[in-house]
């Protein structure tokens, strides 16, 4: 196994949505991995936790992420929410992103879930959970 390509899948996966016209459109560049200090924009992509298990095989070291992309707001309802959540389920999903070590084998969107969080439920939140197959070279 090889946790070694998380750190490429993090950057790529970064890079692919900052560079994704319909993400673009609806948050700007505010797609982070970690939140910046101060206040946040009104709608913004978190990308979040990873889970990795060992896909190597006979032909070199290989991993599979599972890994979590948040939409999150304080806009009332979730319209707003779920266009930003579909526009990365949309960039996302069969992607195949260059990454710094390793290369992809294939790309899934797996689930979502839309909640409220925050004070009184005030902050609506998708989480949509992908997974990547990668290879290392």
């Amino acid at each position: 196994m090889s946790y070694a390509m998380a750190g490429a899948l993090q950057a790529a996966v970064y890079q692919h949505l900052l560079a994704d016209p319909g993400v673009n459109a609806l948050v700007g560049n505010a797609i982070f991995d970690a939140l910046p200090a101060g206040d946040l924009p009104d709608v913004y992509v978190a990308i979040g936790t990873e889970t990795v298990r060992d896909r190597s095989d006979t032909e070199g070291a290989g991993a599979e992420h599972r890994f979590t992309v948040s939409v999150v707001t304080d806009a009332s309802g979730f319209g707003e929410a779920k266009a930003v959540a579909g526009a990365v389920s949309d960039a996302l999903s069969g992607a195949t992103p260059s990454l710094s070590r390793g290369r992809v084998v294939g790309f899934w969107f797996e689930r979502a879930q839309a909640r409220r969080t925050g004070r009184a439920g005030r902050v609506r939140q998708i989480d949509l959970r992908f997974r990547a197959r990668l290879e290392d070279n």
